[in-house]
């Protein structure tokens, strides 16, 4: 408790110092709070413009605040010109932790001094983020890596802010009922999980490798490979890529790379990511992301930091296929059910009324261009009609919605006339009916055979226990009913597993005759 006050008290006076009550609360009557604060700090008051005392203020307070100017630079349409130029540089230019801590991390982590491991090794860093900052070094076969160094006493600071947002959530559940269905507690514990995974680098070279391997036969995104013999919680070293950040819009130009191609590639591999793998990228922000000009691989995305990545199960990426080609059809009703059945909406909801509240939300930002719609405000009214139909917030996505507002940002820096309706609803038809084709059919086969190879053998005890049961009553015919089903789906299962079989060896055995003949021919 005494960490938490102490905690919360420093948050108020770095927010007084540098004059952040001014800027959030313009125009409205200031707490008593903040006015004994700014009587006791009234000497050390920042006076640098409301931008840049924005900026020192986050890079102050720590790695969370700093996510979260990160987060605000990407939003052009929702602040101001000089706030949105201001944050961006805390996306890598975050002030390096002194090298001789790095040097002593590598050194403690890797067993030897970076002298020893590497032919070369530079020790002022080329880019410092909010968890952890880059040198660049020399292998000592010739090859160019990049060293990335975990900072100093993250554990600590995170734990500190998140406790402080764990008793902010549950304070707000008792004071304010409806958000409960929002799911406060549940959305902080998500961001808990994600964070301390993002300080674990071994998890995010693991991640690295899943999204490389992903991605391995790609012509829009290169991942750096990992030297797994140098990785460790602490410190991982990664194959060096060399591009030009994707913010440098003016450097892409002159290099010539094609800026609306790179906006809609872009859109492809965020929906490759999400329906394909069910695996992303969740930290897309400007910093995160290069663009190659070798002439090999010019014009493809470059991935970096690979600490916060989202997950999606087949239920998941179900459910939002179904939402996403629903809206990109305009089919508000399809989205009113498919909110109803997954149980997001209670099962009273009205259809017709919540179709009704979703056409008014969504149809105005349809045939527009993406320069002329703030999916700020859109997500706004989206808000306010879920809480109309008390839609429940599913943490799980939480990361999915940060990373869609990431890619709105991108593609308005890329090119603001950018339609991302019609960009994603090609892939997103194409990827349904490779869904529920007979290529997904084909698919889910093969996954399925494994288990289908341990069912056939109990077929007989089940078939037994079933007419056992008939011939001894039940207290519940329901159980009887389930246990026939299930037995019948999984005897489905294996005939249809046995005719593809059939089949499939039917029509190569014809094809050997086909070929035998030709070839006696």
């Amino acid at each position: 408790m005494i960490l938490k006050f102490l905690r919360l008290l420093k948050i108020l006076t770095v927010a007084t110092r540098y004059g952040l009550d001014e800027i959030a609360m313009s125009g409205l009557r200031v707490p008593r709070t903040t006015r004994l604060l700014n009587t006791v700090f009234f000497w050390r008051r920042i006076t640098s413009p409301r931008a840049i005392r924005l900026r020192l203020a986050l890079e102050e307070l720590g790695p969370i605040f700093v996510k979260f100017g990160q987060v605000l630079s990407t939003r052009p349409d929702l602040m101001p010109p000089d706030i949105v130029a201001e944050l961006s540089l805390l996306q890598d230019r975050v002030p390096p932790f002194p090298s001789e801590q790095a040097i002593a991390q590598i050194t403690r982590s890797l067993g030897a001094h970076p002298d020893e491991l590497f032919a070369t090794f530079e020790h002022t860093p080329v880019a410092s983020a909010s968890i952890a900052q880059v040198h660049f070094a020399t292998l000592k076969d010739g090859r160019q890596v990049a060293v990335k160094v975990l900072r100093p006493g993250m554990n600590a600071t995170i734990g500190e802010d998140l406790a402080l947002m764990q008793t902010a959530a549950r304070l707000i559940e008792r004071v304010w009922p409806d958000s409960r269905r929002l799911k406060p507690r549940e959305v902080v514990a998500e961001f808990d999980k994600y964070l301390h995974d993002e300080l674990d680098l071994m998890r995010e070279a693991a991640n690295a490798s899943q999204l490389r391997r992903n991605f391995a036969n790609s012509t829009l995104l290169m991942v750096p490979e990992m030297h797994w013999d140098y990785c460790t919680s602490n410190v991982i070293v990664m194959e060096r890529m060399n591009g030009i950040p994707i913010s440098q819009i003016d450097r892409l130009a002159a290099a010539g790379v094609d800026l609306k191609k790179l906006s809609s590639d872009g859109v492809e591999i965020f929906f490759t990511q999400v329906f394909r793998d069910g695996f992303f990228h969740a930290d897309m922000h400007p910093g995160n992301i290069l663009v190659s000009i070798d002439e090999a691989t010019f014009g493809r995305y470059i991935a970096l930091d690979f600490g916060i990545v989202g997950t999606l199960n087949d239920f998941d990426k179900d459910y939002l296929s179904q939402n996403f080609l629903a809206f990109f059809r305009r089919d508000y009703k399809r989205v009113a059910e498919a909110h109803i059945e997954s149980g997001w909406a209670p099962r009273d909801t009205r259809v017709d009324e919540l179709e009704a509240a979703v056409r008014a939300t969504c149809e105005p930002i349809f045939d527009r261009p993406l320069k002329d719609i703030s999916f700020g405000q859109v997500l706004l009214r989206l808000f306010q009609t879920s809480r109309r139909f008390n839609v429940e917030v599913q943490p799980q996505l939480v990361l999915l919605q940060k990373t869609m507002l990431n890619i709105e940002g991108l593609g308005r820096q890329l090119d603001p006339d950018l339609d991302l309706w019609k960009t994603a609803k090609p892939y997103l038809e194409r990827w349904m009916a490779e869904q529920v084709g007979w290529r997904g059919m084909v698919e889910r086969l093969k996954a399925e055979a494994p288990r289908f190879a341990q069912i056939f053998p109990q077929l007989p005890r089940l078939a037994h226990q079933v007419l056992d049961r008939k011939a001894h009553p039940v207290a519940d015919i329901s159980e009887l009913l389930a246990e026939v089903l299930k037995a019948q789906r999984r005897m489905n299962r294996l005939m249809t597993v046995v005719v593809c079989v059939a089949s499939a060896a039917a029509l190569y055995a014809a094809a050997m005759h086909i070929m035998a003949n030709w070839h006696i021919a």
